[in-house]
């Protein structure tokens, strides 16, 4: 991997921050002042900065979080409003998968395996993604024009699968999946069949389901949940969505 990537994993600074380190050459690989975008392995190169020696790498970490509405999918930010990174164990170089909207929850995948994040949320890698839409409106008729297909500015949508249940108070619930995972495409692909959105959950993520995972809180993936998702990383063409 590259030497910022590396240094941002361990958790020294950011990759912005990173790369100025190397450029101001406080950063050695087995001794070599470090240049940049160097190319190392930390599992066998001795990388020191400012003389202190990384620590040897451990496996990716990976989380799912229960993301309620009203939380960013960002970095603090100075606002002062919540973050993801609030609601999850301070682990260095944790960078979540993908984004949720504002006012989206639900399944939400946290790794220190950037590569992996970048290859898994890049619109070629066709994950599935369910979620789940409260909403109101002329329901039968918007799900048979999802399965035909809706066009969006960016183009056509088509789901993997739509199902509708009729709910209290002239609402339904709407299972929608898709592959392509493009900016607010379900909250789009609603405004486009004319149905007003009131909650929206992504219930699933690949092989992650959220399950009774409590709003606001997180846990690691199972063995095997952790096994289809590198299964995943490995055969997915292209690195984000």
């Amino acid at each position: 991997m590259r030497i910022h990537r590396a240094l941002a994993r361990a958790g020294v600074a950011s990759r912005r921050k990173a790369e100025e380190l190397v450029a101001a050459g406080r950063v050695r690989v087995n001794g070599a002042v470090a240049r940049t975008g160097q190319s190392v392995d930390p599992a066998r190169d001795e990388i020191t900065v400012d003389g202190q020696r990384l620590a040897a790498p451990q496996g990716a970490s990976w989380l799912v979080l229960h993301k309620p509405a009203g939380v960013l999918t960002s970095r603090p930010d100075g606002s002062g409003r919540r973050t993801v990174f609030d609601l999850v164990p301070d682990v260095p170089g944790l960078t979540y998968v993908g984004r949720l909207d504002y006012l989206t929850e639900g399944v939400l995948l946290l790794t220190t395996d950037g590569d992996a994040a970048h290859r898994l949320t890049h619109p070629s890698s066709e994950i599935e993604r369910t979620y789940v839409v409260t909403v109101r409106g002329d329901v039968p008729t918007a799900v048979r024009q999802a399965r035909a297909g809706v066009e969006l500015e960016d183009g056509l949508v088509r789901p993997v699968g739509v199902e509708a249940v009729q709910g209290p108070d002239r609402q339904w619930q709407l299972s929608i999946t898709i592959r392509e995972g493009r900016n607010r495409e379900v909250r789009r692909l609603c405004e486009a069949l004319d149905l007003e959105v009131n909650r929206l959950v992504r219930t699933q993520f690949g092989p992650v389901r959220l399950g009774n995972l409590p709003s606001a809180a997180s846990r690691p993936l199972t063995a095997k949940e952790l096994s289809l998702i590198n299964a995943l990383g490995r055969t997915d063409g292209a690195p984000s969505g």
